[in-house]
């Protein structure tokens, strides 16, 4: 009977901390600060009330097996604080680096469903607005020859748009930027990723959450990348005899990528 009276106490909610509140408070008031008008506030509003009404609720959960909730908890907080901070530190100061620092993790942030998703994101951020098309699709198609996730891009986004002095600082700002929400949201799940995965609810949002990241998928390759690389009948060739390398030739990737710029650099002379 003692153990049953343990585990039956152990299985019951334990009350979040203090402040908790408090961060609820401030997120579901922060969206109408009259700086977020100027950054899409519709659809940041809506995303830091569901964020803060999740925060809400996490005192109800019950504590993970082998600690408490204060560590993820913790997580999610810094991770929503530099969601929802970032842009105002930006609207305050004129820095290329906290542009950098606030577009790329945005981005980061609200992505889903793999790198290539990213594409609309990074082209409609302001801080990339000065990037032509031809830079844009030219640093798309060197981050294909590269190992890794397609996130790598960002380096070479970070380092146009960031300070004209050391473009090299813009670069390694944006790629760490757009990779830390991953890591921040990895620490505030894993602890109860178990029990996540096991939930029915849980499975069905990520299936149709896969679901909708196929025709995202298929909208940035139509938008930016088929709008702006296809210009004519050569550049259908182009594109095939690239993918029939890739698909049934097995040329290396950044053999294909090297082919692909210097065709498209004697294409116009014909």
């Amino acid at each position: 009977r003692s153990s049953e009276r343990m585990t039956d106490a152990s299985s019951e909610p334990t009350p979040g901390p203090r402040w908790l509140p408090w961060v609820c408070l401030g997120l579901l008031v922060l969206p109408f600060h009259p700086l977020w008008f100027d950054f899409e506030q519709v659809r940041r509003g809506l995303l830091l009330v569901l964020v803060g009404a999740l925060l809400c609720a996490m005192p109800r959960l019950p504590t993970v097996r082998g600690g408490g909730m204060g560590l993820p908890v913790l997580w999610a907080a810094v991770f929503v604080a530099l969601l929802a901070g970032l842009p105002l530190v930006r609207g305050a100061v004129d820095m290329p680096l906290v542009d950098v620092l606030d577009g790329f993790y945005r981005v980061g942030a609200l992505v889903f469903g793999g790198g290539h998703v990213v594409l609309p994101m990074l082209k409609a951020e302001p801080v990339v607005a000065g990037v032509t098309p031809d830079l844009f699709l030219a640093g798309y198609g060197a981050a294909q020859a590269l190992p890794g996730p397609l996130f790598t891009f960002a380096a070479y986004l970070g380092a146009l748009a960031g300070p004209a002095e050391a473009p090299w600082l813009g670069g390694v700002v944006a790629v760490g930027a757009i990779f830390l929400p991953s890591f921040l949201l990895l620490a505030a799940a894993l602890p109860a990723w178990h029990r996540l995965r096991a939930a029915r609810g849980v499975r069905a949002v990520l299936d149709g959450v896969n679901a909708g990241v196929v025709g995202l998928l298929a909208a940035a390759l139509y938008d930016p990348v088929l709008t702006s690389a296809v210009t004519g009948w050569v550049s259908v060739a182009v594109i095939a005899v690239a993918f029939a390398a890739l698909r049934w030739g097995r040329v290396p990737p950044w053999l294909v990528v090297l082919a692909a710029a210097a065709l498209g650099a004697f294409v116009p002379v014909f």
